[in-house]
């Protein structure tokens, strides 16, 4: 049986499309301009420079390691956020989503004041000749800090939603608790988790000021993508554009990849 337009909308009134139509241009128009300036003749050189080279390599680099860093810490604080009935949990929850409302440059100061040489914790690191901020182990922990609340809400969520009745079952049956949370609970998480992973790695690769703050711009040691873009945006626009496209794309494969885990799911 063929659905009605009416069916189609799930009940919803016939005027919301107005709004919802805004909101789909309003990001997709400003994309299709940026798709629209591309210098397309130019774009395999101006990728290939050794610049942009750098830029994109470091990003991705950067970024896988910053998102294995939110997945070993977060996972285990997700868990313990959607099952503890500790008072604190809602304080450390508050924290740990701060990131997601302050500017980056304020995450970039917080690592700063925190781990650079004259910070509250870096000044003993400095006496033992461990240095941090700016270099690339910077761009790594400014990426995971604005990075890790992404995993964090996704899998919490999930967690608290499928709750823990497979759990509790595998434990009467005399699994331990690593057995449980390694046989079941992350078998169970694994579309939330895979999305959890896309976000965060996606959000690591445009992260741009708190790595600019924490870590500074120099070419092949902290000079990511986002940044380059931004220099080059002075000196090549064309250049800049190019290297953007590039963002988008990856950035919409990795949608695309969260959207597609999300219905299986489902």
């Amino acid at each position: 049986m063929t659905l009605r337009s009416e069916d189609r909308l799930a009940g919803l009134p016939r005027w919301v499309l107005v709004p919802a139509a805004l909101g789909v241009l309003l990001v997709a128009v400003p994309v299709l301009g940026l798709v629209l300036r591309v210098p397309w003749g130019e774009v395999p050189a101006l990728l290939t420079s050794e610049a942009s080279r750098a830029a994109l390599g470091l990003s991705l680099r950067t970024s896988v390691a910053a998102t294995v860093l939110a997945v070993v810490v977060g996972v285990p604080l997700a868990l313990a956020l959607a099952w503890s009935r500790v008072p604190g949990a809602r304080v450390v929850r508050t924290v740990v989503l701060l990131p997601l409302v302050l500017p980056p440059v304020v995450s970039g100061l917080a690592l700063l004041t925190t781990l650079g040489r004259r910070g509250l914790l870096g000044r003993h690191l400095d006496v033992l000749g461990v240095d941090i901020a700016f270099t690339t182990t910077a761009v790594v922990l400014a990426q995971a800090f604005v990075a890790l609340p992404f995993l964090v809400l996704t899998v919490e969520g999930a967690a608290r939603t499928a709750g823990r009745r497979h759990e509790v079952v595998a434990a009467t049956l005399g699994a331990g608790p690593t057995t449980v949370l390694r046989r079941v609970t992350l078998p169970l998480l694994a579309p939330a988790l895979g999305s959890g992973i896309a976000l965060a790695f996606a959000r690591c690769l445009g992260e741009f000021g708190a790595t600019l703050t924490f870590a500074g711009s120099l070419q092949g040691v902290t000079r990511t993508l986002p940044l380059e873009i931004y220099l080059q945006r002075e000196t090549d626009p064309d250049a800049a554009i190019a290297l953007s496209l590039v963002l988008v794309a990856l950035a919409a494969v990795i949608v695309l990849l969260t959207q597609r885990r999300a219905g299986a799911s489902r």
